[in-house]
């Protein structure tokens, strides 16, 4: 249930820590009072004087407002069926093999700042 200003009197304080990647969770009451999901966006609001103010991001019209259900739905179903896993069978890697060609990825990589 999400929070409203009349159900915290006064200001209330929160804190959370970056990792070495520079993330961090979003402590509940946040996320309850803004109402913030799974793979929701965050705006974040740089005053001149330095204060930074969180507060949901709107849902851009590019972004496709089926996928994140669709990818919650086979989180669930993958850790709820695990029997339904199947091994990728050799043809179907020759298949993607020939569809990216020579690309290689480096899945040890670090990540660059855009894809953070």
């Amino acid at each position: 249930m999400p929070y409203s200003e009349r159900d915290i009197p006064v200001p209330l304080e929160v804190e959370s820590t970056l990792t070495d990647r520079y993330q961090t969770t979003v402590p509940e009451i946040v996320r309850r009072t803004l109402r913030l999901g799974k793979r929701d966006k965050i705006h974040y609001t740089i005053r001149p004087n330095g204060e930074v103010v969180l507060t949901r991001a709107d849902t851009s019209k590019g972004d496709d407002p089926a996928l994140g259900p669709f990818l919650d739905f086979l989180a669930h179903d993958l850790a709820n069926h695990p029997e339904r896993l199947q091994a990728v069978d050799a043809s179907l890697v020759q298949r993607l093999q020939s569809l990216v060609g020579d690309i290689k990825v480096d899945f040890d990589a670090a990540l660059s700042a855009d894809d953070e």
